[in-house]
């Protein structure tokens, strides 16, 4: 019975994170067709595409993770941790020959790669 309420709770934590994500994905979509021409900068819709990116791909984990449990995700997860390990193996051996807005970009996907990451734990 314990078990039992210790897996509701988590799963409406998870669908309040769920919940979350994509109000943000919605509000930032809206942003990007109302406002892309005003951006001057290409790179800033480019990071916004991608993190819009992620947050479906982290939708898309919540939504298996709510739907079949914690056993499903460990695949996921141990692919996120090698793309983490050899993107940041890349970064160190390349940075100094990547432009610096693509080196940033970069840096900021480990960060929300570690963030993916910990939400799988």
């Amino acid at each position: 019975m314990m078990n039992q309420n210790l897996k509701g709770e988590e799963n409406e934590r998870r669908i309040e994170h769920l919940e979350n994500l994509v109000e943000k994905k919605t509000r930032t979509q809206r942003h990007l067709e109302e406002n892309s021409e005003i951006s001057h900068s290409p790179s800033n819709i480019q990071h916004a595409k991608e993190l819009q990116n992620d947050r479906q791909t982290e939708i898309d984990h919540l939504k298996d993770k709510i739907v079949y449990g914690d056993s499903v995700c460990n695949h996921e997860k141990e692919n996120t941790e090698k793309r983490l390990l050899y993107t940041e193996g890349y970064l160190n051996h390349n940075a100094e020959h990547m432009n610096q807005d693509a080196f940033q970009n970069a840096k900021a996907k480990q960060e929300r790669r570690k963030d993916q990451i910990d939400t799988m734990k």
